[in-house]
C-alpha cells in the first residue's frame, strides 16, 4: 500500500473490531472502494485474533496508537 487514509480514534467506550469498522465505512464512502489493508500500532491488536471483515490487520512501530492507515493492497505489477 502506497497511499491509504489516516483514521484517528481514541473512544475508550469503543472495541478495536468497531473502531476498524467505523474507519472502514468512512473510507468506502468517501472513495468508493472498500479498503483491505490496515496497519496500526502494535500494541493495538488484540490478543485473539479478531474477524475484521476482510480486512488485513498488520502492526508496525510507524503509526502511533489510536491510529488507523486504511487502504487497498499494492498489485504485484509483473
Amino acid at each position: 500500500m502506497n497511499t491509504g487514509m489516516l483514521w484517528f480514534d481514541n473512544d475508550p467506550k469503543v472495541d478495536f473490531l468497531t473502531k476498524i469498522q467505523r474507519a472502514t465505512e468512512y473510507y468506502q464512502n468517501k472513495y468508493g472502494q472498500k479498503p483491505d489493508l490496515c496497519y496500526v500500532h502494535p500494541s493495538m491488536i488484540p490478543e485473539k485474533p479478531a474477524r475484521t471483515s476482510g480486512i488485513e490487520v498488520q502492526g508496525s512501530q510507524m503509526i502511533l496508537p489510536n491510529t488507523f492507515w486504511l487502504g487497498v493492497k499494492s498489485s504485484a505489477r509483473i
